[in-house]
């Protein structure tokens, strides 16, 4: 596979001798936390600074997925490249990538996925945690640009699979709020319509026990493009909450 260099980043990468998998992987940096081991492989994550721009520098060794496209295993940077170069294509506002390559090194898989840092950006799990600070205003501001960006990406029919408020990053606009994802390793088609939408949603809700039953259905009435009091959004309301129930109760 050819390597991915996104021309926006290559002048700045290869100012600094970064522009190659080799060099990428040479670099010595400070991992943001613990590695991630599995079936004898290990991924990590590290904090990339250069002239004023962040990156992160994820690397992996034998940390391999099965799926449709590699039925056999594949890095799974792999897969979440190629979900990025999908949300790019379809529209939906996400991560990006700046770099991504595999090797096989004397029959050890690696993989290099080097992204943008959302520097400026809120996670909204951090806006949940002083969600009291925050106004009337700002918090529906939240509230709608969540439900549009799950509606942009259910419209196209992809399912994140990981909807969680860590995953989603805000960052204020005027009066209004830009919402984008990370972590789209687990992202797949929209096979079955309502019920992949609600098993999609759902989590976002129960990681968020911050919203009363006003400020789900303000979320609801965003996602479905209809007035807050509307019957879509009661039965919304009610497929989510006995989702919820289902999943706190097993």
């Amino acid at each position: 596979m050819t390597d991915f260099l996104a021309a926006e980043d290559r002048a700045l990468l290869e100012r600094h001798g970064l522009g190659t998998f080799d060099a990428l992987w040479a670099k010595q940096l400070d991992a943001v936390d613990e590695p991630n081991t599995d079936g004898g492989g290990w991924s990590s994550v590290y904090r990339l600074d250069l002239e004023g721009r962040g990156f992160y520098v994820k690397r992996q060794s034998n940390y391999m997925t099965r799926t449709l496209h590699a039925p056999f295993g594949e890095p799974t940077f792999a897969r979440e490249f190629r979900n990025i170069s999908r949300y790019r294509k379809l529209g939906i506002p996400a991560m990006q990538a700046a770099f991504f390559g595999e090797r096989k090194v004397n029959g050890e898989v690696r993989a290099i996925l080097l992204t943008r840092a959302l520097d400026g950006w809120d996670d909204l799990d951090s806006l949940l945690q002083r969600w009291s600070s925050l106004t009337a205003p700002q918090q529906s501001a939240i509230l709608k640009a969540c439900g549009q960006l799950a509606r942009l990406l259910h419209g196209v029919r992809q399912v994140h699979g990981c909807f969680y408020p860590k995953h989603i990053f805000l960052q204020a606009h005027g009066d209004a709020y830009d919402a984008q994802l990370i972590d789209l390793e687990k992202n797949r088609p929209l096979l079955f319509g309502q019920r992949d939408r609600v098993r999609d949603l759902e989590p976002l809700v129960r990681r968020a026990p911050q919203w009363g039953a006003a400020q789900l259905r303000e979320l609801l009435a965003a996602y479905l493009d209809q007035p807050v009091d509307s019957s879509l959004v009661d039965s919304w309301v009610a497929r989510l909450i006995a989702r919820r129930s289902h999943k706190e109760t097993r």
